[in-house]
């Protein structure tokens, strides 16, 4: 647990533009650890020294066309990018070299006149779904202590951001907030292979992060899942440090597992002004944690007397409500003593679900499993006119020459098919039996992973 003074240099360390502490936490070493021996070849390498491609990382993930399909590994090297990057083609990862050393970072508060980056210093288009961030600090520099200032702003469905620093003394740092499917996605992961998008609400996961800031600092919209990672509310005079908003779908769901919550004396854990569902599942929480369960906002929120603007929105919220309140714990426990309401009650949520249950994948209800770790899988083979096609129980992405390995030495070279779920291979050797031979290249899957896998080898129906 954080002490007073490991709390006092977390504020200070914000402030200079710092970590804070001279090593990751135990849990990022664990997430790294779970990275597979082999990685694909970055597609583009940003380096501030300008020994790669691009010395910026927003002109980077620019260079990638809109209507991208295949998955894109950007790889950052170590520097300080004093920038604003806004990402609006799918399928795009951005892999720092270090997460101490790569370090994209501005001055963004979010009073700023409205541009067409975003408000964040890191922002993700509503078309920027399958996102994957890794290895790397994001940081807005803001000074002042309180206001809104975005560090991730987040409009996409199926969003990674793992291994990685997220920092703010601001609200809001890390805001993804995806509503109800927009026009701007329509086509977007449809046809056969792909995992469609949500139509209302995002999917976000987490792990291994050291996020900061002020009130309602981690706030997604949808459904959330954030693991093994460090919290540190900042400001001593704001009401939240999580923030959930659930409406209109009674699945939506935040769920906080094995993370670690400090903060300033008296610090709120978590609110709400709409409908809302949270789970703490074995977190930690300081001593310095205020006895106030999750609760529903009610203006003023100084407890004064209302005014009608006030009655207004108190109003809106009880109207859209549909659900009660909604926060479960199990084996959550507070330094220094546990408060009434952090008592087992996960027996109370709708299916009465186990601590088992707390996954990825059960928090997602099943449309989306980014732990997966099975990789592509052929489910058919076909010759054809134009050679043998491959098919794949998913998006997959092609990585330099994987190719055909027939009987008798001869190979089948791939042809074309990459961002889709059928791959076209040369029949240089059709009749005969065959696997995939991935010695010169990888097939792996597109759509968003904590770990990338290449494709099993074996083909189905050849």
């Amino acid at each position: 647990m954080l002490d007073r003074r490991a709390f006092t240099l977390s504020r200070r360390s914000a402030l200079a533009g710092l970590l804070a502490g001279a090593a990751a936490p135990a849990f990022a070493q664990a997430a790294r650890a779970s990275v597979p021996t082999w990685e694909a070849e970055p597609d583009i390498i940003v380096a501030a020294d300008g020994t790669g491609q691009f010395t910026s990382i927003h002109a980077a993930v620019q260079s990638i066309p809109k209507d991208n399909r295949e998955r894109k590994i950007i790889l950052i090297r170590n520097g300080v990018y004093d920038e604003v990057v806004r990402v609006d083609a799918a399928y795009v990862t951005l892999r720092g070299t270090s997460r101490m050393g790569t370090r994209l970072q501005s001055n963004r508060p979010a009073d700023l006149p409205r541009d067409a980056l975003g408000q964040g210093v890191l922002n993700i288009s509503a078309t920027a779904h399958d996102f994957v961030l890794e290895t790397m600090t994001v940081h807005n520099t803001v000074t002042a202590i309180g206001p809104h200032a975005f560090t991730i702003f987040g409009r996409a469905d199926r969003t990674i951001i793992q291994n990685a620093d997220i920092l703010s003394l601001g609200a809001d740092t890390l805001s993804l907030w995806r509503g109800i499917k927009g026009s701007d996605e329509a086509g977007l992961s449809e046809g056969p292979g792909a995992t469609p998008l949500t139509a209302d609400g995002g999917r976000y996961y987490h792990t291994g992060l050291r996020v900061m800031g002020s009130v309602d600092f981690i706030c997604p919209r949808g459904w959330c899942f954030l693991s093994n990672s460090e919290i540190t509310q900042v400001n001593p005079n704001t009401t939240a440090a999580f923030w959930h908003e659930g409406m209109r779908v009674e699945d939506k769901k935040f769920v906080i597992k094995g993370c670690i919550v400090d903060g300033p004396p008296q610090f709120y854990l978590a609110r709400h002004h709409r409908d809302a569902q949270f789970y703490f599942v074995d977190c930690s929480f300081s001593e310095r944690m205020r006895d106030q369960a999750p609760y529903l906002v009610v203006y003023p929120l100084n407890g004064g007397t209302p005014t009608a603007d006030d009655l207004a929105r108190n109003r809106a919220a009880q109207e859209e409500g549909r659900w009660p309140e909604r926060h479960y714990f199990h084996n959550a426990h507070r330094k220094g003593g546990d408060y009434g309401w952090l008592a087992d009650n996960l027996a109370t949520a709708k299916g009465a679900p186990t601590p088992a249950d707390m996954t990825a994948k059960w928090t997602f209800a099943g449309t989306w499993d980014p732990e997966r770790t099975d990789g592509p899988v052929v489910t058919g083979v076909q010759v054809g006119p134009q050679g043998m096609v491959v098919t794949f129980d998913r998006l997959v992405t092609v990585k330099g020459a994987p190719r055909l390995a027939f009987g008798g030495g001869a190979f089948g070279g791939y042809k074309s098919g990459s961002g889709t779920n059928a791959l076209t291979f040369e029949a240089a050797g059709a009749g005969r039996r065959a696997e995939l031979d991935l010695s010169q290249g990888l097939v792996i899957g597109t759509e968003a992973v904590s770990v990338l896998t290449p494709a099993r080898t074996t083909l189905r129906g050849a």
